[in-house]
């Protein structure tokens, strides 16, 4: 492995967050240029820049520089801090965007984090406080990060004006545990938020009627909650959702969800959601695409063990972090065919040995 100081380069807006993440998990410093150099626009966006501002509160000692152009950037990390952080997320990303990755640093921060954000709950980007909050934490736990884990929906706020309002509690961890989870299951429940601000409560249940005409046919264990806010706490524009999620007999996770449209009908979201949810499901593995990355990073910093996970096929992102990995920590994943018997078996499990991450930033109490 390279010495902790080297700087590692890389070019282009595409996987900001996650190097930026790794930057501070590894110690490493990373430049990144050419940021949207061939753009009308060139350089960072609002919301990256805020990201960046994010990153600086949760950090202690970590120095960002930005080049007068905005098209390339410079971190030097310093220790994960936690403690209370407030920030106002631009409406130009949801609340979903800063948050996943700062829940991939959390558990390693000195202090347990109390971090309070606020502007846009869901959009058709990121996801939601709502997916977040049922099926990323849930992740977390299968590391052994429980006790505390907490995200709370105060206010919603749906785009363009946002409004919306969370906390999220994370405890500190010393060492994640090495995970083995190589069997998917049978799908046994499915659940399910269908939420509508500054809209006809109606429009929930239009859409838990529709998406349980679709799922009805498979499994009986469905229940669909709907969640009206009122008032202060239902933000500043009109808007509604539904998230979904399948979980296994085993604990494995798959989720999805859809954002209201101009002009089109509670009911054909509550459809787009449902067969969304289905073909997630019929991909396989333990782990579904919107959380290969958050799982393939908690096996590197897992205990000195090889972990084990079943997934389906990973995506372009999950490709390229896997690369960003080895040159942070230098470690590779094994990747073989579930079933080496089946050509058609799209199912694959990754394997990697841990490197014995220690979070020597908490304070023992």
């Amino acid at each position: 492995m390279a010495q902790p100081t080297s700087l590692i380069q890389y070019s282009g807006h595409e996987h900001f967050r996650s190097r930026v993440v790794l930057s501070i998990l590894s110690g490493r410093h990373v430049k990144i240029d050419r940021i949207r150099s061939e753009d009308k626009n060139p350089g960072l966006r609002d919301f990256e820049v805020s990201f960046l501002r994010l990153v600086e509160k949760v950090t202690n000692g970590t120095i960002i520089e930005i080049s007068v152009t905005g098209s390339a950037i410079l971190v030097k990390p310093g220790i994960i801090a936690g403690g209370p952080v407030q920030h106002e997320c631009p409406l130009s990303r949801s609340i979903g965007y800063f948050l996943e990755p700062v829940i991939m640093m959390a558990p390693f921060s000195k202090r347990p984090l109390l971090l309070t954000l606020k502007g846009i709950t869901t959009d058709e980007h990121d996801l939601s406080v709502d997916l977040l909050r049922t099926v990323t934490l849930p992740h977390l736990q299968f590391f052994g990060i429980s006790d505390g884990l907490e995200l709370r929906i105060k206010k919603r706020g749906s785009p363009p004006n946002g409004g919306g309002e969370v906390q999220f509690l994370c405890p500190v961890v010393k060492q994640v545990k090495t995970i083995n989870f190589t069997d998917a299951g049978k799908i046994k429940r499915i659940r399910g938020i269908a939420h509508a601000v500054r809209v006809s409560p109606q429009f929930s249940n239009r859409m838990i009627e529709a998406s349980r005409s679709v799922l009805n046919r498979y499994i009986p264990d469905i229940y669909l909650y709907s969640d009206v806010y009122k008032g202060e706490e239902s933000g500043k524009s009109p808007g509604y959702a539904l998230s979904l999620l399948a979980e296994s007999t085993t604990g494995a996770l798959h989720c999805s969800e859809a954002l209201s449209e101009p002009g089109v009908v509670p009911e054909d979201i509550a459809l787009k959601a449902t067969r969304a949810l289905l073909s997630e499901i019929e991909r396989g593995g333990c782990v579904d695409r919107q959380h290969q990355i958050l799982v393939l990073l908690l096996m590197v910093l897992g205990s000195e063990d090889v972990g084990k996970v079943l997934m389906g096929e990973p995506t372009l992102r999950t490709i390229q972090f896997l690369r960003d990995v080895k040159d942070f920590f230098g470690t590779s994943f094994k990747i073989i065919s579930a079933n080496s018997s089946d050509p058609e078996c799209k199912q694959l499990v990754f394997s990697c040995y841990g490197t014995g991450y220690i979070n020597s930033n908490r304070t023992l109490a």
